[in-house]
C-alpha cells in the first residue's frame, strides 16, 4: 500500500511496536531503534499523534473495521462528533474514518442529507471484499475507451489517472489509479487493455520489468550512522565541506562505474575513476586518494546511500577525517544535490555504456566543466567561484586585518 509521494508505508505493527516502547518508558529514539526505524520516523509518528498513545495495541487492532466499530461510528456520528474525535475514540486513523463515512449512498430525494448506517456500510464492505474482483477497466467500457485513447496520445498512466479526476470530478466511475492501468496492460487475467498499447509507454516494454531481483535485499552496513544523526548545521549549506556521494554504474558486463562527490554548499564536483569494478576496497582507495588532496576544512562530512560499496566507511573516515552518514533506504531525496548532479553527468556518460573507456584525465575535464558552469541557485556564479569565495571568507573573516 502506498504512502505519501508513492513511497511504501511502514507496516502498522511497527508503529504500534514503537508506541509499546514509548509506553514502557523508552525515549522516541530508543523506541524507534527497537523496531528498526529511523529516529526521524519515530519523531514523525510521535508528532502525528501529538504525543498521545493510541488506545489499542498491535495485537488488538484489526485491519478492517468490525461491525461493532461501525455501530460505534454510527452512534458517534449521530451525536455530531467530528472525524478526528471519532478516530481518537476508536483508536483508528482519521483517514480510515473519513473513507468509511463516504460509504453512505447519495439519495437525491432526501432533504435530511446522507445518514451513515452500520448495516448498510457493512453490506457494502462485504461486497467489495469479495475475491476475485473484476477488473475495473474490463467492466467499465466508457472508462476503458477513455484510457485507450489517452494511451494512444502517449500520455503516461499517472498522467491519465490524474487528468481523469480533473475531467470527471463528479463521476468516480471514471476514475482509475495508474497501477490499475499498468496491470491492465501487463498482468495476465487483468488484460483489459490491448497489449500493443504498451508501446505507447515511455519504456515501450511489452513485459513489466521488476526493479530488483526477487528475494535479493541489500543488507545493512555494519557500524553505519543514520542521516537522522547528522548535525543540523549541515542543512544550512553555509559552510563548505559537507559532501554527498553516489555511483554512476556502467554496462553490467563491464563492471565499470564513476564515483560522484558533490559539495552541498556550492555544487562543486569531484569524480572517482572506477574502470574495473566498484567493490568496497576499490571505492575506498579511490575516495581516500581524491579526498586527501583537499584542504582539511573541506573534509567535514559525507552522506551516501546504503550501498555495499561503502562497507569500508570506517577506513575512509579514519583516513580523510570525514564524518560519514547513511540515508534511509529508498530515500534519494535525502541526497538531492547528488541526484541532480548525476542527472547532469548523464549528458557526458549515457546509461548502459562502458564507463571504463573514459580515463581519469577526461573525468577531471568533465568535473572542471561542471564546476565552471554558472548556476541559478548561486546567483549565476560558478561552483568554483563560490567555493573560492567561501574559503577566502573563512581564511580572512570580516574585521580581521591581513598583513602584506
Amino acid at each position: 500500500m502506498g504512502g505519501r509521494g508513492g513511497r511504501p508505508r511502514f507496516p502498522v505493527e511497527l508503529e504500534y511496536g514503537f508506541w509499546a516502547g514509548v509506553r514502557a518508558g523508552l525515549g522516541v529514539g530508543e523506541a524507534a531503534a527497537a523496531v528498526g526505524v529511523s529516529h526521524t520516523k519515530g519523531l514523525e509518528w510521535f508528532g502525528h499523534r501529538g504525543g498521545v498513545m493510541p488506545k489499542v495495541t498491535a495485537g488488538q487492532r484489526r485491519r478492517c473495521l468490525s461491525f461493532a466499530e461501525r455501530e460505534e461510528i454510527a452512534l458517534l456520528r449521530a451525536a455530531r462528533l467530528g472525524v478526528r474525535e471519532i478516530a481518537e475514540r476508536l483508536g483508528r486513523d482519521p483517514g480510515t474514518i473519513s473513507r468509511e463515512l463516504r460509504r453512505v449512498p447519495h439519495n437525491p430525494d432526501s432533504h435530511a442529507g446522507p445518514v451513515y448506517r452500520a448495516s448498510t456500510a457493512q453490506a457494502d464492505a462485504d461486497v467489495k471484499a469479495r475475491r476475485p474482483k473484476e477488473a475495473k477497466l474490463a467492466t467499465n467500457l466508457a472508462l476503458r475507451r477513455e484510457v485507450q485513447a489517452r494511451l494512444k496520445e502517449n500520455h503516461s498512466p499517472e498522467q491519465i489517472a490524474g487528468r481523469l479526476r480533473d475531467d470527471f470530478p463528479d463521476d468516480p466511475e471514471m476514475w482509475v489509479s495508474h497501477e490499475t492501468i499498468y496491470q491492465a496492460l501487463y498482468v495476465q487475467g487483468r488484460g483489459a487493455l490491448k497489449r500493443e498499447l504498451a508501446r505507447h509507454l515511455r519504456t515501450g516494454r511489452a513485459l513489466r520489468k521488476p526493479r530488483r531481483v526477487e528475494g535479493v535485499r541489500r543488507g545493512q552496513i555494519p557500524g553505519m550512522v543514520n542521516i537522522s544523526q547528522r548535525p543540523k548545521e549541515v542543512e544550512d549549506r553555509a559552510v563548505p565541506g559537507d559532501w554527498e556521494g553516489d555511483l554512476i554504474v556502467g554496462a553490467t558486463e563491464s563492471g565499470s562505474a564513476i564515483g560522484t562527490l558533490v559539495e552541498r554548499a556550492t555544487g562543486f564536483v569531484l569524480l572517482l575513476h572506477l574502470p574495473g569494478d566498484h567493490t568496497a576496497d576499490t571505492v575506498a582507495d579511490a575516495m581516500i586518494h581524491k579526498m586527501t588532496e583537499l584542504p582539511e576544512q573541506l573534509r567535514r562530512s559525507l552522506t551516501w546511500d546504503q550501498g555495499k560499496e561503502m562497507t569500508n566507511h570506517a577506513r575512509i573516515a579514519e583516513a580523510t577525517g570525514l564524518d560519514i552518514y547513511f540515508c534511509d533506504p529508498h530515500s534519494p531525496w535525502q541526497r538531492g544535490t547528488s541526484e541532480n548532479t548525476n542527472g547532469l553527468l548523464r549528458q557526458y556518460f549515457p546509461k548502459g555504456t562502458d564507463l571504463s573507456r573514459w580515463g581519469p584525465g577526461y573525468l577531471d575535464k568533465v568535473a572542471a566543466e561542471l564546476n565552471n558552469r554558472p548556476r541559478k541557485r548561486l546567483n549565476w556564479r560558478t561552483p568554483a567561484e563560490t567555493l573560492d569565495k567561501l574559503l577566502s571568507d573563512q581564511t580572512n573573516p570580516p574585521g580581521v586585518a591581513t598583513t602584506a
